[in-house]
């Protein structure tokens, strides 16, 4: 059996591991940063972080063009460190922080059928940056 393609998309985030774990799972904090432009948003966010728990981003564009779930059920959760997950669809992704500063969050998945793996890599990698710009906005930078 041949091993599953992944996508990996990476960012740097120059604020405290406590700080960013928190923004990454509160579902208040999710509708602020989790879209890829202006363009997009999420309206409604639901997240049990826990083994078993599920979680739902309903996402879209502003103009309500275009709407989707993002549904799925947590596989492994460790504090600080990892998120895995199982999509509904049955995809599975991981996400990764390390413990070093500036903290590397690193968020690796299987790809759908479609759109290409370029959009799909794209995409997610304008959502962990805009999640980078919105934690970054409330502190200052500690080289």
């Amino acid at each position: 059996m041949s091993k599953k393609m992944m996508i990996t998309v990476t960012t740097e985030i120059y604020a405290p591991i406590e700080k960013i774990w928190q923004m990454w799972n509160d579902p208040k904090d999710i509708q602020q940063w989790n879209n890829i432009n202006k363009d997009w948003h999420t309206p409604v966010a639901e997240n049990d972080l826990r083994p078993g728990g599920k979680f739902l981003y309903r996402m879209g564009k502003t103009d309500g063009s275009l709407s989707f779930d993002f549904t799925g059920k947590y596989d492994e959760v460790t504090e600080h460190e990892l998120i895995a997950y199982t999509l509904d669809s049955g995809r599975t992704a991981t996400i990764t922080f390390s413990e070093s500063y500036p903290v590397t969050l690193t968020e690796t998945f299987e790809p759908d059928n479609e759109p290409s793996v370029d959009e799909q890599r794209n995409f997610c990698q304008a959502i962990v940056n805009s999640f980078k710009n919105y934690v970054e906005s409330g502190f200052n930078h500690i080289n």
